[in-house]
């Protein structure tokens, strides 16, 4: 029975779907004004890996992670790089997909732009201000009406009462509270905008997820998933917006990733101490960077360092070479006593640490009983979190970072086989001894002689 943090509860409750068989799954996507970061990249795999075990436990899931493609930020980078917006909103959506992919993420059931639901989100404005929830203001921006809507707040656990006297927002002579928030922006000379009934202009941020997961899951649905750094403002106004609309629950399990730290500070574009996915991804391989990333539970935080990708490499490691010699995954045996703890974790509001310790213990076992048929129930469990999928060679044949090249370790291999062949056992064992001196292994079996990576 699957359990699930809710964010909104602030406790652990059993997942009961809306419709029986069936999950709709809304998580918030990027801004695409920018290659994404490490931190981009946790909110990807950790609901890709949330994803995959809704399927694996036999739900039908309806999984939309959104595309927010017009921002102020999004504005001022096409300014600076003197490109349209189309062009450079079109150019990082290109690049975010080629990251997720090289990171093994499945594709969203749907991962609409906000730009294509601009009707949507006028249509949920005029109804909040036609419930008197919101108001044109005399700037021609529409803005939410927070004290009109008495649960503002729920999710966050802040009140407003706390939040005006304990917290600083910039002062807009045209709220009526320090806290309302933008739902329309009016246009500004040389931006977007859209045709309105309170003139042209251009969405809030908050409103467009508000639309497109009514657009694509209804006006209430399963979970939203998204950063911790989204549950307030973003999420927290989310609800008054959908909520305000139809006078019922939006979600019912809200979850939320930990951050990613460096130094102790979350990893953020703002605080300049951002590594982007390209950017490790030349020091390592991309199965590395989602194994760092789940070996930690999603609800806590993640401390970025070379030392902890590093331990991941060398895990990936291990596990690849228990099971080089399966050729052919099998279907995983649930009632496999490692299955049912594997199971069991993932269960247990996706607890992958507890994943990751279960398949080292396979691996042990392994190790000890030289059991082939265990080697392939580790590799088919390890294929549900989205690894172990290639063939172990071409995982344990690359180096992160090049210490000699693969063509002159084979040109040793075979200058090697021919000394043995010779019996000049010493020239043999000098170029054994200088691979490993580069860090490579080499297995000699009757089948030949391998070579992997230390």
């Amino acid at each position: 029975m699957l359990t699930i943090y809710n964010s909104l509860a602030r406790e652990k409750q059993v997942f009961v779907p809306l419709q029986p068989g069936k999950v709709g799954m809304y998580v918030c996507g990027m801004t695409v004004y920018d290659y994404c970061h490490i931190g981009h990249a946790r909110v990807m795999v950790v609901f890709d890996m949330v994803f995959r075990w809704l399927q694996v436990s036999g739900y039908d899931v309806t999984y939309v992670r959104n595309i927010t493609d017009i921002d102020d930020k999004i504005i001022a980078r096409a300014l600076e790089t003197g490109e349209s917006i189309q062009s450079l909103t079109d150019r990082f959506v290109t690049a975010m997909n080629e990251d997720a992919a090289l990171l093994n993420i499945l594709s969203p059931t749907f991962s609409p732009r906000a730009t294509s639901h601009i009707p949507e989100m006028i249509r949920m404005i005029e109804s909040l201000v036609g419930r008197g929830l919101a108001y044109p203001a005399s700037n021609g921006d529409v803005y939410y009406d927070v004290s009109e809507f008495p649960g503002y707040g729920k999710l966050s656990g802040k009140s407003l009462r706390d939040l005006r006297a304990g917290e600083r927002v910039e002062i807009d002579t045209f709220k009526t509270d320090p806290f309302d928030f933008v739902l329309w922006k009016a246009a500004k000379p040389d931006e977007p905008s859209w045709p309105s009934p309170w003139g042209p202009g251009r969405p809030g941020w908050h409103i467009e997820c508000s639309a497109m997961s009514e657009h694509h899951l209804g006006g209430h649905f399963d979970i939203h998933g998204g950063g911790q750094d989204l549950q307030f403002p973003h999420h927290e106004n989310e609800i008054a917006q959908s909520e305000g609309v139809h006078n019922h629950s939006h979600v019912n399990y809200w979850m939320h990733n930990g951050f990613v730290r460096v130094d102790g500070e979350k990893m953020a574009k703002s605080l300049g101490n951002f590594f982007t996915i390209r950017e490790v991804l030349q020091h390592y391989d991309p199965e590395v960077i989602r194994y760092f990333i789940l070996q930690a539970h999603y609800r806590s935080p993640l401390n970025y360092s070379t030392e902890n990708l590093d331990h991941a490499r060398n895990a990936l490691m291990r596990l690849y070479t228990v099971v080089r010699d399966v050729s052919v995954t099998p279907e995983i045996d649930w009632f496999n006593p490692y299955a049912q703890r594997f199971r069991a974790a993932m269960n247990d509001d996706f607890n992958t640490p507890e994943v990751f310790a279960v398949l080292f213990e396979m691996a042990h076992e392994i190790n000890r009983k030289n059991d082939a048929s265990q080697a392939g129930q580790l590799k088919a469990l390890a294929r549900v979190m989205g690894f172990l999928e290639r063939p172990s060679l071409a995982f344990l044949q690359k180096s992160e970072i090049t210490k000699i090249d693969p063509l002159e370790i084979e040109e040793l291999i075979a200058e090697r086989s021919a000394a043995r062949q010779s019996r000049d056992f010493a020239r043999s064992d000098a170029i054994r001894d200088r691979l490993f001196q580069q860090g490579v292994l080499l297995e000699d079996s009757s089948q030949g002689t391998t070579w992997r990576w230390q």
